[in-house]
């Protein structure tokens, strides 16, 4: 799997973990299934922002009257912590990006993974941190050779079963405990919601991944499961992962 680098860079943030619904089986409960590419977390985030506004301006104080999204959103919104300097909150992971890039790009992908969440059986703080950790919190997405996105912000290869589109990309693979360079073909989708969709249908499918679905809010669990199954080559995989899905869960 493809493996960001993060910089010596240092944040500190708190978002509150949101709900887990209950798993939806079946390949019609996968994301995009009943919207259109783009429209509906376009439309759903306005819908959001206008609800916290809203919020806001009647003096609202808790967040237990906000919807998961907007809830969300509305912890983000929140001055940030002061920065540790030289290392990430509760031994996470430092990613090079900025507060606002970390809370745009959840404000991004929050539909869509918790939608994908859903049928997981675990947090959407889960499938978000395992988005931000393929992507460096979308700053380092996959690009083709035309320099277009391919959109896969999980990092997932173009395997001999694949029939979609495909792009050639350097990647950095573990072999022995040594970090190689090699060039590997990762999945090109039309859109973040077929991203998402395929990413559920992967772990949903495949028996090496089993021990992830219905892990909850346990992001050690959801890691480990992860790595044992293979997802990833790097031997510190799991703990970047659940370092990851911690931040966004709220330094404990």
């Amino acid at each position: 799997m493809r493996l960001p680098d993060f910089p010596s860079t240092s944040g500190a943030f708190a978002a509150p973990p949101l709900p887990v619904r209950a798993a939806a089986g079946g390949a019609g409960g996968g994301f995009g299934a009943h919207m259109g590419a783009n429209m509906g977390a376009d439309a759903l985030g306005g819908s959001v922002r206008q609800e916290v506004q809203r919020f806001i301006e009647s003096g609202g104080g808790a967040l237990g009257g906000l919807s998961p999204q907007a809830a969300w959103r509305r912890a983000w919104a929140a001055p940030a912590l002061p920065p540790v300097s030289g290392s990430a909150p509760d031994g996470g992971v430092p990613d090079g990006a900025s507060r606002e890039e970390q809370r745009a790009f959840l404000d991004r992908i929050a539909p869509l993974a918790q939608r994908a969440a859903a049928r997981l059986g675990v947090a959407p703080e889960l499938v978000a941190a395992h988005a931000a950790l393929e992507s460096g919190w979308g700053r380092r997405p996959l690009r083709a050779a035309d320099g277009q996105s391919t959109h896969n912000l999980f990092g997932i290869k173009a395997g001999g079963a694949w029939h979609g589109g495909a792009a050639v990309a350097t990647t950095t693979e573990f072999e022995g405990g040594a970090a190689v360079k090699t060039t590997q073909r990762f999945r090109h989708y039309e859109d973040l919601e077929q991203a998402f969709g395929d990413y559920a249908d992967l772990l949903l499918n495949s028996p090496r991944y089993r021990g992830a679905l219905g892990a909850g809010g346990d992001p050690r669990a959801f890691a480990d499961a992860l790595a044992r199954g293979g997802y990833a080559t790097d031997p510190a995989y799991a703990d970047k992962l659940a370092a990851v899905a911690r931040q966004i869960q709220g330094a404990r």
